[in-house]
């Protein structure tokens, strides 16, 4: 028998490298596949993607927040090269009108990755996360925590943000177990909080302390671009914030418990092992 291999589509980012972990604590065959991964995929180059799909019998997706949208096209390859499932990461409130700012173009490109992956006769699973913790511990939050000021555009809202271990655990169950198909998991984690709550959590596990400063949206996004960031980049992180602003990412949802059996990690857990790991060491 072929062994079967799992193709993770953006395995070196942050949830892609902890579904290739996880896979492989398995015993699960992983094909990495990005820019940088041990095989090269590109998104905005097809043919560096059947290198990645060949032999493949299933996939996990981290689709590109760039019009247009080319997770459709991926799909179709995926399917005539024998993928037979398909994990989406997408994004939660992509579906609710005025979640994120007006005009937010990640909402569509994520709904035509969805409706192409429904449409795919492969069976398949989608996670909508929340807000992922780590973006303080190794995303965009984190050069702003070590300098001791974390300046971002939402007032005193608050979001469920979700442990990115548990998206990648969900991810995981949904490629290797029954009971997943046609699942939409929406995850977040088990309470919501607010920067300032944030930044105290980090402090308490002997991460860096730091203040949280409001500050306006137009003052953030030239802050990234300043920082090196695309002007449209830079737009896509500040639209995105918009849910946190309005408090719209504190509802809490139950599709770790649904999908694991068990509850989610909580932000203080996250701390506590970011902080041991050295996530914030200069």
């Amino acid at each position: 028998m072929t062994e079967k291999t799992t193709v993770v589509i953006g395995g070196t980012g942050t949830t892609g490298r902890r579904v290739a972990a996880g896979l492989r604590e398995k015993g699960a065959a992983v094909r990495v596949a990005s820019r940088s991964g041990e095989t090269r995929f590109d998104w905005t180059d097809p043919g560096t993607w059947q290198a990645a799909l060949d032999g493949a019998d299933s996939a996990y997706i981290v689709p590109l927040d760039d019009a247009p949208s080319r997770t459709p096209a991926l799909v179709e390859a995926a399917v005539k090269s024998g993928v037979a499932r398909l994990v989406l990461l997408s994004a939660r409130g992509i579906d609710v009108p005025g979640y994120f700012a007006e005009g937010f173009t990640a909402s569509a490109l994520h709904l035509e990755g969805e409706q192409a992956v429904r449409a795919s006769g492969a069976a398949w699973t989608i996670v909508r996360p929340a807000w992922f913790a780590q973006n303080f511990s190794e995303g965009v939050f984190r050069d702003g925590l070590l300098a001791g000021e974390l300046a971002l555009p939402v007032g005193s809202g608050a979001s469920a943000f979700v442990d990115a271990d548990d998206i990648a655990a969900v991810a995981v169950a949904a490629l290797t177990g029954p009971g997943h198909d046609g699942e939409v998991y929406e995850l977040t984690g088990p309470r919501a909080l607010t920067i300032a709550q944030v930044v105290d959590e980090i402090a308490g596990a002997a991460g860096p302390k730091a203040r949280y400063t409001p500050i306006e949206e137009d003052a953030f996004r030239a802050g990234l671009v300043a920082q090196g960031m695309s002007e449209a980049e830079a737009a896509l992180w500040t639209e995105g914030l918009r849910p946190i602003r309005t408090s719209a990412e504190a509802r809490i949802s139950d599709g770790v418990e649904r999908a694991l059996g068990r509850a989610p990690r909580d932000f203080t857990e996250f701390a506590r092992a970011a902080a041991q790991a050295g996530a914030w060491r200069s």
